[in-house]
């Protein structure tokens, strides 16, 4: 016998029965669909770090310095 599983609200969750489990071409399909995502994860983080530019990222402080002078000077 399984145990009684509630959702969020409270409510108890239907129980599937053992022939609602997935079919081998959709977990197969699953597996390579994550796979694929997290492999597009890793080739991003590693061109991002790749071709990181040193000068765009100090822009970014330059940018914050200007907006508190603003800031201070509007008086916010």
């Amino acid at each position: 016998m399984r145990p009684i599983q509630f959702d969020p609200f409270g409510e108890p969750v239907a129980q599937g029965s053992d022939e609602d489990r997935p079919s081998a071409a959709s977990r197969i399909a699953l597996r390579s669909g994550v796979g694929l995502f997290w492999a597009m994860v890793v080739v991003i983080v590693a061109a991002r770090a790749a071709y990181f530019n040193p000068e765009f990222a100090e822009k970014f402080g330059t940018v914050a310095s200007l907006v508190g002078h603003l800031k201070t000077f509007v008086g916010a």
